[in-house]
């Protein structure tokens, strides 16, 4: 964690593929740009259901739109701490005297520190001012460009401010309301309920998150697995399709123009045949890998907050990533559609026809077998 690379994979937007602005949750966990949720929310109104682009997870559209959608503050706070990790923090000015209106200077003067509690960079001198100070002499301050310790600054950052009181820091987990609250939404909305101090709940819900994300394992196992039947399926089926058609094409060749006809007739039925199997196999396919995606995409998010996710992170997502958890890991309808798919085997076999080239070319059939061992 000590350079920027490792925090591109949850800071960059599914949808756009930069950076965040202003990253928003939706129910299933995943998360987008607010700018680029109203380009995908377009002529959608309040109330209206709309799915995930990811993972197709449908979700209500708020009262007031994507903006009412709660803000991803995890990601937030890591999409501060790669800035202040990139190269060019190295040349970003002094906050506190370079070139603003108070000090009257033009002068910029690079900053060489960031202070946790001021949330300001410093350049040198300013830093000596801060350090000296009696208010700020006890603030934390890290070197500030590619050198910089993220993880060290992540786990110094003060505790996250409440929504509804901006000078209230969230300190308290409402357990009948599954949210971390500050003290005036304790005593104003929760007052009664059965609450905690975040610290408190940490471990236990840190636990529970390692547990969550465990048991996505053998189930992202199990989906790779039915992939890979799907994919063998799909390839000995149109093996039987090509050994079929050079098998009508050799007969054809031997019956020349007066199969013609019905040699296309044949073609056309295997076609028409392997298209709707292919359909159905690529139809199924699709929802395993989405299935497998959301579990994976779950997992790396789950283990991302769990590791390096403050009290109040942990507190803020606990709730929501464990009924995402108990979504992802009920999948029983992918079981029993790819159960019902069956087994396929495409065979020609000879027919009495009022055509002699219908007698000597046969007919297609679609012999499909439930097999167990396609679960």
């Amino acid at each position: 964690m000590a350079t920027v690379t490792p925090l591109d994979d949850i800071t960059e937007c599914p949808i756009c593929t930069e950076v965040y602005t202003d990253p928003r949750s939706l129910p299933c966990v995943h998360t987008y740009c607010l700018k680029c949720l109203e380009t995908y929310c377009t002529d959608k109104q309040p109330g209206d259901q709309l799915a995930c682009p990811l993972c197709r997870k449908e979700f209500t559209l708020p009262s007031n739109g994507v903006r009412d959608l709660p803000k991803n503050f995890f990601v937030g706070k890591f999409l501060q701490m790669k800035k202040l990790s990139s190269v060019e923090s190295k040349t970003s000015p002094c906050e506190a005297c370079s070139g603003n209106e108070e000090s009257g200077s033009e002068v910029q003067n690079f900053a060489s520190v960031y202070c946790v509690e001021c949330q300001m960079k410093f350049c040198q001198k300013c830093e000596r001012v801060h350090k000296t100070s009696e208010l700020t002499r006890s603030h934390k301050l890290f070197d500030i460009g590619d050198n910089m310790n993220v993880q060290r600054l992540y786990q110094s950052m003060p505790p996250s401010y409440c929504d509804q009181h901006n000078d209230e820091k969230l300190k308290i987990y409402c357990f009948s309301c599954k949210v971390a609250i500050c003290t005036m939404c304790y005593f104003k909305s929760h007052n009664g309920h059965k609450c905690s101090d975040v610290n408190e709940v940490e471990n236990e819900f840190r636990k529970r998150m390692k547990t969550d994300g465990d048991s996505m394992v053998g189930s992202v196992e199990k989906c790779r697995e039915m992939l890979h039947k799907l994919k063998k399926e799909k390839d000995d089926f149109n093996e039987q399709v090509e050994i079929i058609g050079m098998k009508i094409s050799e007969k054809a060749e031997q019956l020349k123009q007066m199969i013609d006809d019905h040699k296309e007739k044949l073609m056309s039925e295997l076609s028409s045949m392997q298209q709707k199997r292919t359909n159905e196999i690529e139809s199924l396919r699709e929802e395993i890998e989405i299935q497998l995606m959301s579990m994976e995409s779950y997992k790396k998010y789950v283990d991302e907050v769990r590791q390096k996710g403050t009290a109040c992170d942990i507190a803020r997502a606990a709730s929501g990533l464990h009924d995402r958890a108990d979504e992802l890991l009920k999948f029983d309808v992918i079981e029993r559609t790819l159960a019902d798919l069956g087994h396929a085997d495409v065979t020609l076999k000879p027919s009495i026809s009022e055509y002699a080239v219908s007698k000597s070319l046969g007919q297609l059939r679609l012999n499909i077998v439930k097999e167990g061992g396609l679960i």
